[in-house]
C-alpha cells in the first residue's frame, strides 16, 4: 500500500522523442531544456519497428552539449550482440562523463525479425528472460575492468594491467561471452538500467535487473500496489528494495487550460488485471494527463506525497511546446514548494537519483562469479 514519502527525494524525467527527428539540433535543445529544469534523466525511444536515428548515437551527440541531465536511449536486447550492447553504452557513459542510462527493451514482431534474418520472433517472456540474460552479462562485462586498470604507459607500452581484467565466461540461452570488455570500467561502474515494467514478464526483468522501474497507473492506490509487487520480488532476488525506483510514466498534454487528468486515451484502458499481472504486450499509451502545469504539479505532488511512486517519467504530446511548459510552469511550480530541486548536487545520473555507484564483483572475489 502507498506510504508517506517523508523526505524522499522526487525524480522527474521527461522523454525527448521528436517527429521526424534526424536533427540533432532538436534533441539537443530538449536536453538542454529538461537540464535548465534539473530533471534526473531525458528519454529517447527507439525500435527496429519503424525508421529514425539509432537513440544512442543521437544521445552520444547530445551529451558534449549538455553537463549534468542524464541520457537515457532505448537499446533492444533483441537481435542484437550482447557485447556490443554493452560496450557502446559504456562509451556512452565515458562521453557523458557518467550520464548514461540504458532503457531495456524487446522486439517482439516477426517483421522485425525479418529484419536480421537470423531467427523467427519470439514469445514475451523468453524475449524478457533473454534480456535479462543481456543485462547480468553487461554488468559483467562493464566490471571485468577494475578500476585503475587502465595504466596507458606510453614508455612501456602498457595500456592496461592484465591482473585486474577479468573473463566473464558468461553462458546464456542464446548467446555466450567470453570477455572482458574492451571498454574500460564505466565512470558509475554500471549504466542506470531502466525497464518498462507494464508487461508482467517485463517487471521480472525489472526486479532483478532495473535501477528504475516503469509503471502505468491511474491512482495511487494502484501505483502503490505495483510498487509493492516489484518491491517484493527484488527482495525475492536478494535485492535491497531501496535500490530500486519507482517511476509513474504519464503522457502529457499541456496544450489545454487547467483541468484534471483523464484516465487514457479513448477509454480507461489501464484495467488492473493488466497492470497487476495480466495481459501481454507493451500496454497502453496511456495514462494521459491534459490540462495545465498548475493542476499537473498538484497531481505529482500528491501522487508522490503518498509514497506511491518515486517520480514521474514524462511523455508531452506536443514535444517542443508540452517540454518548455513542464519545466518553465510545473517544475518551477514544485521547485518553490521545495518538493524538486532547483540544482544538480552531483554530475552522475546515479547520484541524481540517488544510487550508490556498484562494487566491482571480481574486484571483491579476486575471480569471475
Amino acid at each position: 500500500m502507498p506510504r508517506p514519502n517523508g523526505s524522499r527525494l522526487l525524480h522527474l524525467a521527461a522523454a525527448v522523442d521528436q517527429e521526424a527527428g534526424f536533427d540533432a539540433a532538436s534533441h539537443i535543445g530538449s536536453a538542454r531544456l529538461a537540464e535548465r529544469g534539473g530533471l534526473d534523466f531525458v528519454t529517447l525511444g527507439d525500435s527496429f519497428a519503424r525508421p529514425g536515428p539509432e537513440a544512442l548515437a543521437v544521445l552520444a551527440r547530445v551529451a558534449p552539449a549538455t553537463t549534468r541531465v542524464g541520457l537515457v536511449p532505448t537499446v533492444t536486447t533483441t537481435h542484437t550482440e550482447p557485447f556490443h550492447v554493452q560496450a557502446a553504452l559504456a562509451t556512452l557513459d565515458w562521453v557523458s562523463r557518467g550520464r548514461a542510462g540504458w532503457r531495456i527493451d524487446v522486439s517482439t514482431t516477426e517483421g522485425e525479425a525479418r529484419l536480421f534474418g537470423r531467427r523467427h520472433a519470439l514469445p514475451a517472456d523468453a524475449l524478457w528472460h533473454e534480456a535479462g540474460q543481456v543485462a547480468d552479462v553487461a554488468a559483467r562485462l562493464w566490471d571485468s575492468w577494475e578500476d585503475g586498470a587502465e595504466i596507458r604507459d606510453e614508455p612501456t607500452g602498457r595500456f592496461g594491467d592484465r591482473d585486474r581484467l577479468h573473463r566473464v565466461d558468461f553462458e546464456g540461452d542464446t548467446f555466450s561471452v567470453r570477455g572482458p570488455s574492451i571498454v574500460p570500467r564505466p565512470p558509475q561502474g554500471h549504466p542506470v538500467r531502466v525497464v518498462d515494467a507494464t508487461d508482467r514478464h517485463a517487471r521480472r526483468t525489472a526486479a532483478r535487473y532495473a535501477d528504475v522501474a516503469l509503471i502505468r497507473a491511474t491512482d495511487p492506490a494502484q501505483a502503490g500496489a505495483v510498487r509493492d509487487l516489484l518491491h517484493a520480488a527484488a527482495v525475492g532476488h536478494g535485492r535491497n528494495p531501496d535500490e530500486l525506483r519507482v517511476l509513474a510514466a504519464l503522457t502529457v498534454d499541456l496544450g489545454a487550460g487547467e483541468r484534471v487528468a483523464e484516465p487514457g486515451w479513448g477509454s480507461a484502458l489501464f484495467a488492473r488485471e493488466r497492470e497487476l499481472g495480466g495481459g501481454g504486450g507493451n500496454g497502453p499509451r496511456g495514462p494521459l494527463y491534459r490540462g495545465g502545469p498548475v493542476d499537473l504539479a498538484e497531481l505529482i505532488a500528491a501522487w508522490h506525497g503518498t509514497g506511491a511512486v518515486d517520480g514521474f517519467h514524462l511523455t508531452p504530446v506536443e514535444p517542443s511546446r508540452d517540454l518548455e511548459r513542464l519545466v518553465n510552469g510545473t517544475v518551477v511550480l514544485l521547485q518553490h514548494r521545495g518538493l524538486f530541486r532547483t540544482f544538480y548536487p552531483g554530475s552522475t545520473l546515479r547520484e541524481h537519483l540517488g544510487l550508490a555507484r556498484p562494487a566491482n564483483r571480481y574486484a571483491e572475489t579476486g575471480g569471475a562469479s
